[in-house]
């Protein structure tokens, strides 16, 4: 039975298929290019003073929104590779490492779990919950990762299905074809759910401490609908009113699914960013994918991607027998569509990677 609305989901777990273990390769490219922009600023600007002078030496490190699979791992190991060559440059005594590995309650924590590194030399613990509230005790955390996450809401904006509502999402899954009040209220949400990340961080975050972010982000001057991956959602919300039409499932069905996704702007991230006066912006700069990964767009891995993201979400609010012909149907219309070879007129996300410090 159809739900009044969608709430984030985890990404699809295990290691099948359509796991996100086996396709987040987009992510994984950019979580190795921040690599050298974090090392960077981890040796430049974070203060290792108050742990290397405390009795426990415990660095602690939190990956928020890890979902499944390597990518965690390494953003992880790389963190703690570049912690420990500044205690050595700084002849501070040998740290002990804590990592928390954080997603919705929803996670395929045991897959994490199993797929952990055998030779890792940090102590894991697994702590389900939303990014957007608070998980850790006051000034516990040394450093926060957060990579693809940011984009999610929490839920999506209530007047999306509200029929009094200028906002009224009827017909669509997304904002990108919206009227503008379906786009403020997107973009309202989002600045709601990353207000209330950043607070709770501020309280968890050590004196000192670093948080490292990459988002994607909708790129300044462009329209939503130019963009390529929100324009691929909307090609999927195209199949969904096909198969509403066909009697498959109901047109209210659809009406009362959103995606809860926003991109926001660099400008609007930086603007939000800076009302948080706990944080200083250390960078905020996009990263340099490789051609490579810029055109690793064909149809079968855009299918793949998007399922491992959105299945969970699909199955939650339709049941589990729309997926294969959905997914079938969104392939064809992908095929049909010049939303990946048109790079004239559709543009990708740009993904920024941003360091923030602690200013207590």
């Amino acid at each position: 039975m159809a739900s009044e609305s969608v709430s984030s989901q985890a990404m699809m777990g295990g290691d099948g298929q359509y796991s996100y273990a086996r396709n987040s390769e987009f992510q994984s490219h950019g979580v190795e290019t921040a690599k050298a922009i974090i090392n960077r600023v981890i040796s430049d600007k974070l203060d290792l003073n108050r742990v290397a002078s405390s009795s426990s030496k415990v660095f602690s490190i939190a990956d928020l929104g890890c979902s499944v699979g390597p990518n965690t791992f390494n953003a992880v190991q790389n963190i703690i590779d570049s912690v420990k060559l500044k205690c050595q440059s700084y002849g501070h005594d040998k740290l002990e490492f804590q990592v928390f590995f954080n997603d919705l309650v929803s996670n395929d924590f045991n897959a994490l779990y199993k797929s952990l590194p055998s030779d890792r030399q940090y102590y894991a613990a697994g702590v389900p919950g939303s990014f957007h509230n608070r998980l850790f005790p006051k000034a516990s955390i040394n450093f926060f990762h957060c990579s693809y996450g940011l984009q999610w809401l929490s839920s999506t904006p209530k007047e999306l299905n509200d029929q009094n509502s200028p906002a009224y999402n009827k017909g669509r899954i997304y904002y990108s074809r919206g009227p503008n009040e379906v786009v403020e209220a997107y973009s309202a949400e989002s600045a709601k759910g990353i207000e209330s990340f950043l607070l709770a961080r501020a309280q968890e975050l050590a004196s000192g401490g670093l948080m490292a972010l990459i988002v994607p982000c909708l790129p300044d001057g462009i329209s939503p609908g130019e963009c390529s991956v929100l324009a691929s959602a909307d090609l999927l919300g195209d199949c969904l009113m096909d198969m509403a039409k066909m009697g498959l499932l109901s047109e209210a069905q659809v009406d009362s699914f959103n995606l809860p996704s926003y991109f926001p702007t660099p400008q609007e991230l930086k603007a939000l960013l800076k009302r948080n006066a706990s944080f200083s912006i250390e960078k905020f700069e996009p990263l340099a994918l490789s051609a490579q990964r810029q055109l690793a767009t064909n149809t079968p891995t855009v299918v793949s991607h998007l399922r491992a993201n959105l299945e969970m979400l699909v199955k939650e609010h339709f049941g589990n027998g729309i997926i294969e012909d959905l997914f079938d149907r969104f392939s064809k219309k992908i095929d049909e569509s010049s939303v990946y070879s048109q790079t004239s007129v559709y543009k990708p996300l740009v993904e920024n990677v941003i360091i923030l410090k602690h200013n207590t």
